[in-house]
């Protein structure tokens, strides 16, 4: 587990608020009938207005500035200019930036249009989720912890977390130790100290626990074909409780 000093976490914060304004401002720019590749186009767009780069682009091969999964697919969702939003879609936007030596990272699912009560409930129950394991984000707690809130609060809502990919440490890296999975057991886990900084990203599924990858070996999606949600912050790890760094300019 990396501890930041002051000027890291000044940088970190930078990096983070670049990456939550610019995904601000990419749900707002998607409506039906848009291919996902023009929400690539403006990802990389955007980050060159802020002086930044996508952290995704290359990374381990991933080919787009920015992941794109729709209904069905969790996380990892490849833009392409043959996949065209619908009315009543959800769209999941996990983008992050790299900037001055720091990367920043945050997901999003939204909704194309209008959707339905279904959905609806599925985007807030996944959002919620977020910020029951943010409450357990502090020094001395367990990333354990975390997961178990998570995935107890989503269970009693009637769905359930996907269990192979989880969140994780970030600053210099874009993945660090620990690892942050959406489950666990209380007490269990790498242990959180102050001053690390960890994203935390509950995806719920609302059918079955299954998941399957497509034969481009990146998009996630449901075994099933129900539905799915992500949601995303970068979090400071204090003494006591913790601090959003994802937070728009």
């Amino acid at each position: 587990m990396v501890i930041k000093n002051s000027e890291e976490l000044d940088g970190m914060k930078e990096a983070c608020q670049i990456s939550k304004t610019i995904l601000e401002r990419i749900s707002r720019f998607i409506r039906p009938k848009m291919a996902t590749i023009e929400i690539d186009e403006e990802a990389e767009r955007l980050s060159r207005e802020y002086g930044a780069v996508p952290a995704f682009k290359g990374y381990h091969g991933y080919p787009g500035n920015i992941c794109v999964s729709v209904n069905d697919e969790i996380i990892h969702g490849i833009p392409s200019s043959e996949k065209i939003l619908q009315e009543g879609d959800i769209v999941s936007l996990d983008f992050g930036v790299f900037h001055r030596g720091f990367f920043g990272d945050c997901a999003d699912t939204v909704g194309v249009g209008e959707i339905t009560e279904e959905c609806v409930d599925l985007l807030e129950i996944t959002r919620r989720s977020f910020f029951v394991g943010l409450a357990k984000a502090t020094a001395g707690n367990t990333t354990g912890d975390i997961g178990y809130a998570i995935s107890t609060f989503v269970r009693e809502k009637g769905y359930h977390v996907v269990r192979e990919f989880a969140g994780h440490g970030i600053g210099r890296s874009l993945h660090e130790e620990p690892e942050v999975p959406n489950f666990g057991k209380k007490g269990t886990g790498a242990r959180l100290v102050a001053n690390s900084v960890i994203a935390i990203e509950p995806m719920v599924m609302a059918g079955g626990i299954h998941t399957n990858t497509l034969n481009d070996g990146w998009t996630v999606v449901t075994a099933d074909g129900s539905l799915a949600a992500h949601y995303e912050e970068t979090v400071l790890v204090m003494q006591e409780g913790n601090q959003i760094l994802t937070v728009a300019l």
